[in-house]
């Protein structure tokens, strides 16, 4: 990252580096321990290899399905059949793998909107008219919808929300801080729907498909729809009092360098514009999609004219690609960033080249999760948790509240996603459907896990790019006196997001359309 920034790595031996002391020792630490970890395709490929010795190991072992007369052997990797499975479904469990599809299909056509401009130019738009008083909770509730943009969010929005704080007579460090703690610790909340829940629920459902009770559960994109959604709001107020309160006060005063005047956040003529026919054609569409799917009898209606399920639900990614490919080129021929049809193939083609890296790791992923299933040391690791658990008296709620703080420290070191829920998915969703509880509730579990420190592990690349940033207002700022800020963020953050769950767990409230917190 170094070569991307400018800047030193923490470790560096630059001579002006400060001694490393307290907060800085822990985070050297957690640096040196991230570092150590292979490259996550090599980690999976390791742990395949891994999977397959043990399977193979324990091949005279059975496991007895509680609740039900099921006993499923253990299946070794090197046998026979073992070797006939990897030759007949190496390609398969890659084609079938479901994040694979949906999260490609989102991507193509988010990139497009973010290659147009169009996302930049909404949130310009949202930021440009707010009181100054109210700038931080506007600034927090956007960060929190920011996984829509997949990393885009984390780049553009935190410069822009400094630059709206400077021209509104604020400190614009705080703007910049306070953007990227919120996209970060806040990343898996958000009432808007993205691929990052479509990469969750792919392998929430192939964990899932492990157990019996997995049969007639409705697992679609929107079982943490009604969760990430209050959550956006209330970590949206949190998030604004922290960096109003908490965060700015702490900066003090902020002086100009230069005295020139700070650069307003406003649109163009042509922006407003395409900003506006964006808005009807997406009201249209939706308008449309609701129209297929509310009326008595209407074609996107369940069996029987249920709305969960629903064809609707099943299709959300769908839904969301033809609205967000007629977003982008709405917007893009309007203001002509878009031209011809060669510009909307270059901009969509470059949002997948970009997905390259994802693709090769999936690829080595869903050979772990199938081999996972076909082996059923899942299901193994699954009823050993689920008992151990149980021992030490660790159910419920406090079962949940344990894995959320293993996938948190998790998160310090595997900061991707996708790999991390690919890692302890297939153990604790099985694991805790056996308790009783359904994958919508493991899902949103980690979802608090996966983002409340992302602001604060050096493993973050864009922790980098942020102090580069940070370095413009701030010439002597260090990694430390960074994520010492961005600290005030975490704690707050994984607190509150926790009550919220627990409140949904305690009322039993649905976490999604037809997505109950047990096994209904």
């Amino acid at each position: 990252m170094s070569a991307v920034t400018g800047l030193p790595t923490p470790d560096s031996k630059s001579p002006d580096a400060e001694r490393p002391a307290g907060l800085d020792r822990m985070l050297s630490l957690i640096e040196r321990a991230g570092n150590a970890l292979p490259n996550p395709i090599v980690l999976f490929a390791g742990l395949f290899v891994l999977l397959g010795l043990v399977s193979t190991a324990l091949g005279d072992v059975s496991v007895a399905i509680p609740g039900t007369h099921d006993t499923k052997p253990v299946t070794g990797l090197f046998t026979g059949d073992g070797l006939r499975w990897l030759v007949e479904n190496l390609i398969p469990n890659f084609a079938t793998f479901p994040p694979i599809g949906a999260v490609l299909v989102l991507i193509m056509v988010v990139g497009l909107a973010e290659k147009t401009g169009l996302l930049e130019t909404a949130m310009r738009a949202t930021l440009a008219r707010v009181p100054r008083a109210v700038l931080p909770y506007a600034v927090a509730l956007i960060a929190s919808q920011a996984h829509m943009m997949s990393d885009v969010g984390a780049i553009v929005l935190p410069p822009l929300a400094a630059l709206v704080f400077k021209s509104a007579g604020r400190h614009p460090v705080a703007g910049l801080i306070g953007a990227f703690a919120c996209v970060t610790a806040g990343y898996a909340a958000g009432f808007t729907v993205g691929s990052l829940d479509a990469l969750y629920v792919g392998i929430t459902q192939q964990a899932a498909s492990v157990l019996p009770a997995a049969q007639g559960l409705h697992i679609h994109l929107l079982i943490n729809y009604f969760f990430t959604a209050s959550t956006s709001i209330v970590l949206a107020l949190l998030g604004g009092f922290l960096i109003s309160r908490v965060l700015e006060p702490r900066l003090g005063v902020y002086e100009c360098a230069d005295e020139a005047p700070a650069e307003k956040v406003t649109l163009t003529p042509v922006q407003r514009r395409g900003l506006l026919a964006t808005t009807l054609v997406v009201v249209l569409y939706l308008g449309g999609v609701l129209a297929l799917w509310l009326p008595p009898g209407a074609p996107l209606r369940g069996e029987g004219g249920a709305f969960v399920p629903s064809p609707l639900l099943s299709g959300v990614v769908p839904v969301l690609f033809g609205a967000f490919l007629l977003a982008g080129l709405t917007y893009g021929f309007t203001v002509r960033t878009l031209t011809g049809t060669e510009d909307v193939v270059t901009a969509v083609t470059d949002a997948v080249k970009n997905m390259s890296g994802y693709i090769v790791m999936m690829f080595v992923a869903a050979q772990v999760i199938a081999l996972f299933n076909w082996s059923n040391l899942g299901v193994l690791l699954a009823v050993k948790a689920a008992a151990l658990f149980d021992s030490v008296g660790v159910t419920g709620f406090w079962a949940i509240l344990a894995f959320v703080l293993l996938a948190s420290c998790l998160n310090l070191f595997v900061v991707s996603g996708s790999a991390l829920w690919s890692l302890v998915g297939p153990v604790f969703i099985p694991a805790f459907m056996l308790m009783g509880m359904s994958p919508a509730l493991s899902q949103a579990a980690f979802r608090i896990g996966d983002s409340a420190t992302g602001a604060i592990t050096p493993m973050n690349p864009y922790l980098f790019l942020i102090l580069a940033m940070l370095r413009q207002y701030e010439p002597e700022a260090r990694l430390g006196t960074l994520i010492s800020r961005l600290a005030i963020f975490v704690v707050p953050f994984l607190v509150v997001w926790l009550a919220v769950l627990g409140i949904f767990y305690g009322f039993d409230l649905p976490l999604g359309p037809g997505a109950h917190i047990g096994l209904k």
